[in-house]
């Protein structure tokens, strides 16, 4: 076994603990155990993808790891002890979390991004940290060499973990996610915690069939076989069928609401990565959690959240296809090929738009046809780090982590303002942004009811209460209700840099047993941006080593550096013809302010340990 550094844990500090019974955990408890922090903030699409690839992990060896999630707000909403409590039933955590939010582990950790994952061994010493996805792989070797070494040395400590279950609520729906409204009258709900579709009468209430077993699994067939992982948004697809984006199986589905049955239209089951296909036959093409899906221009589009962008399928030829966004995490618009998203989640088409609620920059954004392709533009939202609840002219308007976008018949566009709880509209003529009602607990997407006869209605529309699962029913008020507005920024901290010349470092070394792989070019890729774009002078732009040196434009005090880096690694055994290959990726977005006394080294651990980057110490 390769000698490590012996970093001690610092104690893991917060203000509650969840799944634990009650219970107050410490590092000093968990001694004997090989322990794994999981940075996480539930707004994010890549520390959902970490709860899945730690499944696994975590099941082979419940007597010896244990798994604590570390849940580090972005957003206000997200410090919340409800939502937090919310967000771990929500996403099916089977560990202790601790909720931290005044990042107080987490700055006593160094982190820099949501997700990363410590290593701590039964000595109580940190000796990996990884930052992204990607590395279950990684982890669960060196956890298979922790548990052999430390048991030689009896120093392992065997049993049941800490992990209390809460008690089950019985309700209907369990965190809904979104709603369609089918020809029938009838609503179709995706009813995600649960795994299933449900079909609600017409008075939004009353439970008439659920399709979908209530456990994961990617199934195709009649109702009471099919199996969903966590689905989410749906569309009427020409032939009458219902398209689902089932998120966490990456894949689109397809449900027929006459026969009942369910098969699967595009997506491998397995996520997509970088160097995957990204066009071609449905059932042949990765896809990586798909929030949410909409009839436009005469295709199925798909937002594409755990890549930032969004796709098309074409029912006709069985195809799907990349058709906005760069995989770059960001608000950039410009033609589709060329404009950068952030976790889009929210879809909804009117005659010339498809409107994009982009979560994760709080933004409304469209798509509009241009000559023979499509240009991206944004109607409120301003990037990464910058939310609140502001009405008003788009310019000033802000949202929270929106995840739904419903089109009125005025033509006017209803914003599910999720972690405002609000209902929000912006007008399109006007440039206005109003609040049409709040108090709505993590509203998710909305559905225009039925106000004269059989055709969907202009004054009253059901709203989907994630939080509060069950979808409550709106008359549409003639002006909107004004509230005080809130501005936030992200409370995360920021590095302070020397003025000039700074040294980009990303730390990756690859796992143990793996190099590498530079059988087909470079195995390395880093993509340098900021915010304002004025905060770099010089080194933005992509290339394939994981050091560069940017210089800092002078007169710009403060912005924010936007790294993307990614690294191919393969097991190294010149034996194996066929040596199976792994994928490490992250984007950062690091605020930094510019100053004398600032660092002229930032680095930035992809896989490794850098202690002299600030590491745990």
């Amino acid at each position: 076994m390769s000698k490590r550094s012996r970093v001690r844990a610092p104690e893991l500090q917060g203000r509650a603990w969840i799944n634990t019974g009650g219970k107050e955990l410490s590092l000093a408890e968990l001694r004997g155990r090989v322990v794994l922090l999981d940075f996480w903030t539930f707004c994010c699409v890549n520390c959902l993808h970490v709860l899945d690839e730690l499944r696994e992990l975590e099941e082979a060896h419940r007597d010896s790891l244990v798994i604590v999630g570390v849940h580090s707000p972005k957003f206000v909403h997200e410090a919340e002890p409800r939502a937090v409590l919310d967000a771990v039933e929500r996403y099916e955590v089977h560990h202790p979390v601790l909720d931290d939010p005044e990042l107080a582990t987490w700055k006593q950790y160094a982190v820099r991004a949501w997700p990363t994952l410590v290593v701590i061994d039964p000595e109580g010493y940190v000796v990996a940290q990884h930052a992204g996805e990607g590395h279950a792989h990684a982890i669960a070797a060196l956890v298979e060499e922790l548990v052999a070494e430390h048991g030689a040395k009896g120093t392992l400590r065997r049993g049941e973990g800490p992990y209390v279950p809460p008690e089950p609520e019985a309700t209907d729906l369990r965190f809904p996610g979104k709603v369609l409204r089918l020809p029938s009258g009838t609503f179709l709900v995706s009813d995600t915690t649960r795994h299933e579709l449900v079909e609600l009468a017409a008075d939004g209430e009353r439970v008439l069939r659920r399709i979908g077993g209530g456990e994961r699994g990617l199934v195709d067939g009649p109702p009471s076989a099919a199996r969903f992982s966590e689905p989410q948004g749906m569309a009427l697809l020409p032939d009458g069928r219902v398209a689902v984006a089932d998120t966490v199986n990456h894949a689109l589905r397809a449900f027929d609401p006459v026969t009942g049955t369910t098969e699967t239209l595009a997506g491998t089951g397995e996520q997509w990565w970088q160097g995957d296909a990204t066009r071609g036959p449905g059932h042949e093409v990765a896809l990586s959690s798909p929030w949410d899906v909409a009839w436009f221009d005469g295709l199925l589009w798909i937002a594409m959240a755990g890549v930032h962008q969004l796709w098309t399928y074409d029912p006709d030829s069985g195809r799907v296809a990349v058709a906005a966004g760069t995989t770059n995490e960001g608000l950039v618009d410009g033609p589709a090929d060329q404009a950068w998203f952030a976790q889009p989640s929210g879809l909804a088409a009117s005659a010339e738009r498809l409107w994009v609620a982009d979560s994760e920059t709080s933004a409304l954004r469209w798509v509009e046809r241009e000559g023979e392709g499509y240009r991206v533009r944004t109607a409120v939202g301003t990037g990464l780090f910058d939310f609140g609840h502001r009405d008003g002219p788009a310019e000033q308007a802000l949202f929270q982590h929106p995840l739904g976008v419903t089109v009125l018949p005025d033509g006017s566009v209803a914003v599910a303002d999720t972690y405002n709880h609000a209902l929000r509209r912006y007008d399109p003529v006007s440039g206005e942004v109003t609040t049409l009602a709040t108090d709505l607990r993590e509203l998710s997407d909305a559905v225009l009811g039925t106000a004269h006869g059989d055709e969907p209605g202009g004054d009253e529309i059901l709203v989907v209460e994630s939080a509060r699962h069950r979808l409550t029913r709106l008359r549409l008020p003639e002006e909107a209700v004004r509230v005080a507005e809130v501005a936030h920024r992200t409370q995360r901290e920021a590095t302070e840099v020397a003025p000039g010349e700074v040294e980009l470092d990303i730390v990756f070394q690859a796992p143990a047993g793996q190099k590498l792989d530079d059988r087909y070019g470079p195995s390395t890729r880093l993509l340098v941006s900021a915010t304002p774009p004025e905060l770099l002078a010089d080194g933005e732009g992509q290339g394939t080593e994981l050091r560069r040196t940017v210089r800092l434009a002078e007169g710009v005090t403060e912005g924010v550096l936007h790294v993307s880096a990614m690294a191919a690694s393969c097991d190294d055994d010149p034996a194996n013809e066929y040596p199976a290959c792994h994928m490490h990726q992250q984007d950062w977005g690091v605020p930094v302010r510019v100053t004398d006394a600032g660092r002229s080294r930032l680095a930035l651990v992809l896989a490794g340990l850098d202690e002299s980057a600030g590491g745990p110490a």
